[in-house]
């Protein structure tokens, strides 16, 4: 699917694709899946586990925790931008699908969240970030990536860690005050 959807987008994409790519048969691509639906959400959520993985990647501890966070933005920023129809498939295609779509986009923001959450606080005698407003600054972030691959300007996201990290910050900061 990665590469069928890479390739042509999602809309454009057939099992037939899929299965030709993966080099199965339709009858091993339907003991796996019902629908090219189902085999999209598991795609999105095996890219959005490797997009974890990168922010995680980039962490050391011994730093401070906006350090850490400019860090992970720019390492993620970085790894989204190379893929563009993959990309616009991640983050605009997968909410076609309607709720299941919507709840794998939920599940791995949640995800990304609970990770700020853990990064951030760390090291704070009070925990300064809750896990809605880490919800809200992954919101905010992924807005920003939506706003790139509409302009067609992918291959600047890496630019957009300074911005995404101000936008932790301030929550943050607005947080503790």
């Amino acid at each position: 699917m990665a590469h069928s959807v890479a390739a042509k987008g999602y809309a454009d994409t057939t099992i037939a694709d899929v299965v030709r790519e993966a080099g199965v048969s339709r009858r091993t691509f339907y003991e796996y899946f019902n629908t090219r639906a189902d085999c999209l959400i598991a795609l999105y959520e095996a890219a959005s586990r490797n997009a974890l993985r990168v922010l995680q990647g980039v962490i050391d501890p011994s730093r401070d925790w906006q350090v850490q966070v400019e860090q992970a933005l720019t390492a993620y920023l970085q790894a989204l931008s190379l893929n563009p129809v993959l990309l616009r498939t991640m983050f605009i295609d997968i909410l076609g699908l309607g709720a299941p779509g919507l709840a794998a986009r939920r599940r791995a923001n949640q995800s990304i969240a609970d990770f700020m959450l853990e990064i951030i606080n760390a090291r704070q005698p009070v925990p300064v970030l809750d896990r809605d407003m880490a919800m809200a600054v992954v919101g905010g972030i992924h807005e920003l990536v939506l706003q790139a691959i509409e302009l067609e300007r992918v291959d600047a996201l890496p630019e957009l860690a300074g911005q995404a990290g101000r936008l932790v910050r301030a929550v943050v900061q607005g947080r503790a005050a």
